[in-house]
């Protein structure tokens, strides 16, 4: 006993270790965040001026470009930063909970539930039913893959390795289905589904903005709330316990919250990959692993990511619109093999 309480004890005085640490990353972070608004909407085939971009955000301008920046870009940017940001955390979690550097919302089949849904969506509605609801089917999807490959994982409770080897089993098996569907289904559908699969924020709205941002809010802080489960969850279910944490019921809570944001985030912006997986990386070198500061940190940092991606994919390539995710397959692929090779005594 006197082992777990000197691990509480330092684990206590690591929160303080990297309270001022993660405190400035999180702050530049929030910045960078208003750098990215600023900047990012006055960027595109007609350039706006900053002072014009603030001008017109605050309703001091002259109208000339309420239309282009208030009804075009701002909530495209707007919904990259929280598509992001959702991930991020989302990523976060999925980690600490796994404990395995490799975890992500692909892992255990959040985004191909969530593909599914969202295919068959498109594909079987053929416009009879609102597109407006593609955000519902594509959660309802996320959600019910991610029950399933829960309840396959339970005996006696849900360790790590079962819930990751299920969750892959899964995610296969759902990838696999998306592609038939894509296959079987009508070309205009099929063009559909498969923009839809590969990411982009093209055509944001302020609906997707108002879908988006309670949900990142609302989920990242309750994320919030469970991080020093995840920081004794880490040294292991048995000590965990020991500790006080109702590890079983935190966990499904946790898996539960990374779900919803995943969840959200794909249905607003498609399949956009490896986000939660590399964002929680750079957060982690930056600020440490303890979970309070490193979520935000890795939530901010996933939501620059994104917001960079879309911005390269619309103003390098002008006139084409090349989808985000296309960028971030490409920088997250690599990276994916490089902790496949670094970890390879691990796993």
């Amino acid at each position: 006993m006197k082992r777990y309480t000197h691990i509480r004890s330092r684990t206590g005085s690591m929160d303080l270790q990297f309270e001022t640490i993660s405190l400035i990353w999180i702050l530049l972070g929030l910045l960078a965040f208003v750098v990215a608004i600023a900047m990012g909407t006055g960027w595109g085939d007609t350039y706006i001026s900053p002072n014009a971009v603030l001008s017109t955000l605050f309703g001091t301008g002259s109208g000339e470009h309420d239309f282009i920046l208030l009804t075009l870009r701002l909530p495209r940017v707007l919904t990259a930063l929280f598509v992001g940001t959702a991930l991020g955390v989302a990523g976060a979690i999925l980690q600490g909970i796994i404990r395995n550097p490799l975890a992500s919302p692909d892992i255990i089949g959040i985004t191909g539930g969530a593909s599914v849904a969202a295919v068959s969506f498109i594909t079987f509605t053929g416009g009879v039913v609102s597109i407006k609801l593609l955000p519902v089917a594509s959660i309802a999807g996320a959600l019910l893959i991610s029950l399933l490959v829960y309840g396959l994982s339970w005996k006696k409770g849900v360790t790590p390795i079962r819930l990751v080897l299920i969750g892959i089993g899964l995610s296969a098996a759902a990838k696999a289905a998306t592609t038939l569907m894509i296959v079987m289904s009508p070309a205009i559908s099929a063009g559909k589904a498969y923009l839809w699969l590969t990411g982009s924020v093209y055509g944001a709205s302020w609906q997707n903005v108002y879908t988006i941002v309670p949900v990142v809010v609302l989920g990242t802080l309750l994320a919030l709330a469970f991080s020093r489960s995840l920081n004794a969850q880490e040294l292991g279910d048995d000590i965990a316990s020991s500790l006080g944490v109702k590890v079983q019921r935190h966990r499904f809570l946790l898996i539960l919250i990374s779900v919803v944001l995943a969840g959200t985030a794909v249905s607003v912006a498609g399949a956009i990959g490896f986000i939660g997986l590399i964002a929680p990386h750079i957060a982690r070198r930056l600020v440490g692993r303890l979970y309070g500061g490193m979520m935000l940190v890795s939530g901010l940092i996933g939501g620059l990511l994104v917001f960079m991606a879309d911005l390269i994919a619309r103003t390098l390539f002008y006139p084409l619109d090349i989808p985000a995710g296309i960028f971030t397959a490409g920088i997250g692929a690599p990276f994916f093999i490089y902790l496949l090779f670094r970890n390879r005594n691990q796993i």
